[in-house]
């Protein structure tokens, strides 16, 4: 098949690419999309042409995007102050409410309609549609309406894999009485990766990847080297949550993480079809 014509210019050459692909094909890959990239539409655009152009060549991608910027901004309007403890949002009844509209009735059908205007068909998968994500209390009674993953509903993931679709997962979960939750989008990542046994997760920000003491960035670490440096404050605030999903998704299973820079056009294409990639990757 001659993917010439609808490979982006700025992705690496094709011919460089042709090696990594044939690596990735028939693969699950999960692509979580969060930051400040998601603030500008060239970057989403990119994102989502990424995520098409990983379909369209073979791979089997998952999407699960996150929502912080547009959250922080939506409850500035409203007045309502943004509190965080440990990387992770405090989400009350006001703040949930707010998360929901966010990620449900802007950001994922957004993301859905753009992966799809590149060619690849794609499935909103959300908390009200057809959830799959289940939980069964709050982390910590200070987060409020915060929870971790108990379990996913793979079998359901699957049927839209199967049926040639790109699942876009917005990050909430529901208990047993239907209390809605709220997810940190990494964790969300990291724990459908596991269960689903993909081949890469990948977790775009909006920093290089992880920096050292000098702010130079680290290309590959260990997850000894990673959690010496949370330990000694290298790594603070909202990456440390990112390094801990890293860390149980290597335990769990998945061959390789990356925390790719998502600021450059096509960090996902530069990450998979080249022998650069586009930030830090986390191993054993």
């Amino acid at each position: 098949m001659d993917f010439s014509e609808f490979w982006p210019k700025e992705a690496p050459p094709l011919k460089e690419a042709t090696k990594f692909i044939e690596k990735y094909q028939n693969k699950k890959i999960i692509l979580k999309y969060g930051g400040q990239v998601m603030a500008t539409d060239q970057l989403t655009k990119a994102f989502a042409q990424d995520a098409a152009v990983c379909k369209r060549i073979g791979i089997k991608p998952i999407v699960i995007h996150g929502g912080g910027p547009q959250i922080k901004i939506k409850l500035k309007k409203h007045d309502i102050e943004s509190k965080f403890i440990l990387g992770l949002r405090v989400t009350d009844e006001k703040v949930i409410k707010i998360v929901e509209e966010v990620l449900l009735n802007e950001i994922n059908p957004d993301l859905v309609n753009t992966i799809q205007q590149y060619g690849a068909k794609a499935e909103s998968v959300t908390v009200k549609k057809n959830n799959i994500i289940h939980v069964t209390k709050a982390i910590n009674p200070e987060l409020g309406f915060v929870a971790e993953p108990e379990n996913i509903n793979i079998e359901l993931l699957n049927t839209f894999i199967e049926k040639g679709l790109v699942p876009v997962v917005a990050p909430m979960g529901m208990d047993s009485k239907g209390q809605i939750y709220n997810i940190n989008a990494d964790t969300a990542a990291g724990t459908i990766a596991n269960e689903i046994n993909a081949e890469r997760l990948l977790l775009m920000t909006d920093v290089p990847g992880v920096n050292d003491k000098n702010g130079n960035l680290i290309s590959r670490l260990t997850i000894a080297e990673a959690e010496e440096l949370i330990q000694n404050e290298t790594i603070t605030g909202g990456m440390i949550p990112k390094i801990r999903t890293c860390v149980s998704a290597i335990q769990g299973g998945v061959k390789g993480v990356v925390i790719i820079d998502g600021r450059k056009p096509h960090a996902v294409l530069h990450e998979l079809f080249s022998s650069t990639g586009a930030g830090t990757l986390i191993i054993q």
